[in-house]
């Protein structure tokens, strides 16, 4: 009774934890004291786990352990902020695999012994689970390029992929009408794997920052079940945090884009199609892009009194954070004003352009939000653009038939001067041409951000 009660004050204090660490998230000064604390959450949690009672043996939980600290040490340390995106994915991948193991085991354990309720649990734990893996490595491979970026469609998709779920929703009602079938307990295993990549596949690399958000809610609505499951009330609690707060993020995001769950999910944005939204501005150009030099870039940054950079995935890409700082010392050194424009969808994950500029100690007070610093782009000399792309896309503001329209984008065109820096003129996630390229007031800079940048600065 004893080990009991400790392990209930273990997973007591674990919980706290857990809602003072997400609390603490919420804002980039108390981030990082969040994550600390959350961490000291989960390790409680974990020893308060290795006292339970109902463990025989260690060993096998011990070489576990050893087998993930080896792995997961090298992974944190090693993998770059511009490949975060690809290991979350991998992590959910993980994390529901080992949900859906856990209700296989527990099904076979208790084949024709449980009740409605703990089938039911299972059911649903397996089901989200299997999703969650096989989805996440979908959303890997896409984030990777080992998969094209554009949605894979193909006749009736939409028809298969509601079958696919309609049926797992049935085997888990008709295992919970007939107990101890595994042959149908297996099927669904199969079905729900199948599902999570017909999911998956459709759904374009520019929607892939939602999908993050909402595997990581299924990752953790499984990992709640299996809570219920095995009687564990960390499992729950932590299951549903994560649960809940991916949820929520993906709604945020969801709104920050214009788009709506069923859109993700099915509406296969993100194809690459003709552009039509440069038609108007390349009537302005005669089609033209304006390649500047470095020594033109430098010019209009020395003669600036204004300037908001707009960082992107290139941005991230080239690991040209630092560089950006010292470019905007040397700015503020000149007498100019520097502020930093942060679209909520920026790079390939929420909140991906704000690391980055802390990584490089820039003042957390110079990251505006898009909704606060559109209305200064009227008023700026120069607009910086960081290897961002859709989110700089007029044609979301004026093209209808443009598969971005409707996404609030950061008002960058608005300014005096637009100076674009991008290797190619190759287009973004959503695969479709940029009008901002082919605006009069922009100048393209093309090149390795990071270097050009390097070369701006010396030449101030």
């Amino acid at each position: 009774m004893m080990g009991m009660a400790l392990i209930h004050v273990a997973y007591f204090v674990a919980s706290v934890l857990f809602l003072l660490g997400l609390r603490d998230l919420t804002h980039p000064e108390t981030a990082r004291r969040g994550t600390t604390m959350a961490g000291l959450g989960m390790f409680i949690a974990v020893v308060g786990t290795l006292l339970h009672q109902d463990i025989v043996r260690y060993e096998w939980i011990i070489a576990g352990l050893i087998l993930g600290t080896v792995i997961g040490i090298p992974m944190g340390l090693k993998i770059p902020m511009t490949k975060m995106p690809e290991r979350i994915a991998l992590s959910h991948s993980f994390g529901g695999l080992a949900v859906a193991l856990v209700g296989v085991v527990e099904f076979y354990r208790h084949t024709g012994q449980m009740d409605v309720f703990h089938t039911s649990i299972i059911g649903f734990e397996v089901l989200l689970g299997a999703i969650t893996f096989t989805g996440s490595l979908m959303a890997f491979g896409k984030l990777q390029e080992l998969l094209p970026g554009r949605p894979i469609t193909f006749p009736m998709q939409n028809v298969i992929t509601v079958g696919t779920l309609l049926a797992s929703i049935g085997l888990i009602v008709f295992l919970v009408l007939n107990p101890g079938q595994m042959g149908a307990f297996y099927l669904l295993l199969a079905l729900s794997f199948l599902f999570g990549i017909l999911l998956v596949l459709p759904i374009g690399g520019a929607d892939m920052p939602v999908v993050i958000c909402l595997l990581n809610s299924y990752a953790g609505l499984a990992a709640s079940a299996s809570g219920f499951a095995l009687n564990n009330v960390v499992l729950i609690i932590c299951g549903a945090l994560d649960g809940g707060s991916g949820l929520v993020l993906s709604i945020l995001m969801c709104k920050a884009m214009n788009r709506s769950f069923t859109n993700v999910l099915f509406g296969a944005f993100g194809q690459i199609a003709p552009s039509v939204s440069a038609a108007a501005p390349a009537a302005e150009t005669g089609g033209k892009v304006h390649s500047g030099t470095i020594s033109e870039a430098a010019k209009i940054f020395k003669e600036a009194k204004s300037v908001i950079m707009v960082p992107g995935y290139g941005m991230a890409v080239a690991q040209a954070q630092h560089t950006v700082k010292e470019l905007a010392r040397l700015l503020e050194k000149n007498g100019a004003t520097v502020k930093y424009a942060i679209h909520p969808v920026a790079g390939r994950m929420p909140g991906h352009m704000n690391v980055l500029l802390a990584e490089a100690d820039i003042p957390y007070e110079l990251l505006v939000d898009m909704d606060d610093i559109n209305p200064e782009f009227k008023t700026t000399d120069v607009a910086l653009v960081l290897g961002a792309n859709d989110v700089v896309n007029p044609a979301a503001k004026t093209d209808p038939a443009s598969p971005i329209y409707g996404m609030p984008i950061l008002e960058v065109e608005q300014a005096k001067q637009v100076i674009v820096l991008k290797r190619s003129m190759n287009p973004g996630f959503a695969g479709i041409d940029n009008a901002l390229f082919l605006r009069p007031n922009t100048m393209m800079v093309f090149g390795d951000a990071k270097q050009t940048l390097l070369k701006i600065t010396a030449a101030l």
